[in-house]
């Protein structure tokens, strides 16, 4: 037998989350007490350049999707289930960097990644590069549940989405004024040619005025995210996002790979991050949170505070994570000037955040 040092120790927690999800009726645990965290994005979101009613549209946006995976939960449903109900109203909702509000490459298409993962049994999903279908998050669930792979990319994901029956659409869906006029702006800030306006678009207006400004940058990396306690005691993770505004050469960032933006395990916790995807995969930071809780007995906050404002500032990366444990736990931390963000557990208070100066 080998050590237990390096990939054995791997196989040791896979087999343990196993076989905790497989105990007989007799060893079943008092049921527990749901929660559920939820981000949508990270980066430079201050008060000075966010109106009362930009600011109140997402608090209420935040609240709807948060309230959807809670009814999930408080009705006996499953983690899976609960992330599932939230990330579809944030990625029909154009406030956010994912599905219909989702942020232009390059070449004025909407890329869209998203990944999930259930901390009973190590199992994931993930996709990137989606254009056709409706919920990214609903094909990365599907990945995980009717496939033998973990990760499935472009037009190959849409078609297996199409074929395992998921709501398919014409890609001018996903296609919003606020996001094509983003990208024009960022096009002419690095001298690149702007594409042609999207097949099926709505005409271009003769001058656009947004009635819902946004903070300078508060979607060059956005995401969106939950993670979420179910009564059963399992824990799991999911993020959908649209990805960098301007991206080029197919990029994909940390959302779609598990370990680095999703990442959940029953032996320690359940995390979805957002922010500048590139050091979010060099650290591993979902997993890295989950390991130090794990191997070094850390409560969620302080293991996801060491990351974030330790681990990521030291390599310069900017951004946030939600994180849950079995127990309860719930956490957020970023380094950010503020962070889309609410929690609620069973028989406790809604929170709702923003900024970086609020609980």
């Amino acid at each position: 037998m080998k050590s237990m040092a390096g990939i054995p120790i791997l196989a040791l927690m896979a087999a343990a989350a196993i076989s905790s999800a497989a105990q007989t009726p007799h060893e079943a645990q008092p049921p527990h007490r749901w929660a559920i965290v939820l981000h949508g994005g990270a980066g430079v979101i201050e008060r000075a350049s966010m109106d009362p009613k930009t600011e109140a549209a997402y608090r209420a946006s935040l609240k709807e999707a948060i309230e959807a995976g809670a009814k999930v939960l408080d009705g006996g449903g499953s983690s899976l289930d609960a992330i599932e109900a939230s990330i579809h109203i944030l990625e029909d909702d154009p406030l956010f960097n994912a599905g219909r509000g989702a942020v232009f490459t390059a070449d004025g298409r909407n890329e869209l990644d998203a990944a999930i993962m259930d901390g009973a049994t190590l199992k994931a999903g993930a996709v990137a590069g989606v254009t056709r279908t409706r919920h990214p998050i609903s094909l990365a669930r599907a990945v995980m549940e009717k496939s033998q792979w973990v990760m499935l990319s472009g037009d190959g994901a849409d078609a297996f989405a199409a074929h395992v029956g998921l709501e398919q659409v014409d890609p001018s869906f996903f296609f919003t004024e606020r996001r094509w006029q983003s990208l024009v702006r960022e096009l002419k800030k690095e001298g690149l040619p702007i594409p042609p306006r999207p097949a099926g678009a709505p005409p271009a207006p003769e001058a656009w005025n947004d009635s819902l400004p946004e903070p300078p940058d508060a979607h060059k990396y956005g995401t969106v995210g939950v993670v979420a306690l179910d009564r059963q005691g399992n824990i799991a993770a999911g993020t959908s996002t649209g990805g960098l505004t301007a991206k080029r050469w197919g990029r994909i960032g940390d959302s779609p790979i598990i370990g680095a933006g999703t990442y959940a395990s029953n032996q320690s916790c359940a995390v979805s991050a957002t922010g500048t995807g590139e050091y979010f995969i060099r650290l591993g930071v979902a997993r890295e949170i989950c390991n130090l809780v794990y191997f070094r007995h850390m409560r969620v906050q302080q293991a996801a505070d060491e990351v974030i404002h330790k681990e990521l500032d030291a390599i310069h990366g900017d951004g946030g994570v939600i994180a849950i444990t079995p127990d309860g736990q719930m956490a957020w931390s970023f380094n950010t000037s503020g962070m889309f963000r609410a929690r609620i557990a069973e028989g406790g208070k809604l929170e709702i955040g923003v900024y970086n100066d609020e609980p």
